[in-house]
């Protein structure tokens, strides 16, 4: 069952964001949904002794400029498995543009919080978490920089990185100007893309 193509970005009830999980954490191997052959396959392996730092997902019912829907990452106690749905709080975006064989796309990538993780139960925004805890490289470059798959690349022929700059909930009083541009509200304009892409013709 294709759990990407089935549910909704958001849980009707709780509002809470789906993540299906592909790569747990502390894995080596990064997988990916196959639409065409409906299961979940090995796309690369990274270098001996390098690892996946957090669990790496997929929000269902969203398609990203890739044509695959968009990614997330997920803080959570203990490592998901591959294909486990996440009920999970979104509390910011790293924005960033990626470049590889002189064409370049968006690598945004979300991130969020496991609903029921009893560790992370008071993070509401990025600015409740170290900033050492989720460097933008290190959570963008993790799932590109040296994996080993069906087009093994030089350092040189790497994709290229752009880390543009961090969106972060805050909680804000609501009397103040709400001003669609700021960071705070980047999370409610994200859900609101998250929506739009879901209702739009390129579902999948």
């Amino acid at each position: 069952m294709n759990l990407l193509k089935r549910l909704p970005p958001f849980d009707s009830k709780s509002g809470t964001l789906n993540v299906v999980i592909d790569t747990p954490k502390g894995c080596r191997s990064k997988f990916a949904f196959d639409m065409k052959r409906k299961a979940y396959v090995l796309k690369s392996v990274l270098p001996q002794g390098a690892l996946f730092p957090f669990d790496f997902g997929s929000i269902p019912g969203t398609v990203g400029e890739d044509g695959d829907p968009l990614d997330a990452l997920v803080l959570m106690d203990e490592p998901a498995f591959c294909g486990c749905l996440i009920e999970s709080r979104l509390v910011g975006v790293i924005e960033a543009e990626q470049s590889e064989d002189g064409k370049t796309e968006r690598n945004d990538r979300l991130i969020a919080v496991a609903a029921k993780s009893p560790t992370h139960a008071e993070v509401k925004s990025l600015s409740d978490l170290s900033p050492t805890l989720i460097p933008a490289d290190r959570a963008i470059r993790s799932e590109t920089s040296g994996a080993v798959g069906e087009k093994t690349k030089t350092p040189n022929q790497a994709p290229q990185i752009n880390v543009e700059r961090w969106l972060v909930r805050q909680r804000v009083n609501p009397d103040r100007r709400r001003d669609s541009k700021s960071p705070r509200y980047a999370t409610r304009n994200t859900e609101r893309s998250l929506h739009s892409r879901a209702e739009g013709p390129s579902q999948r």
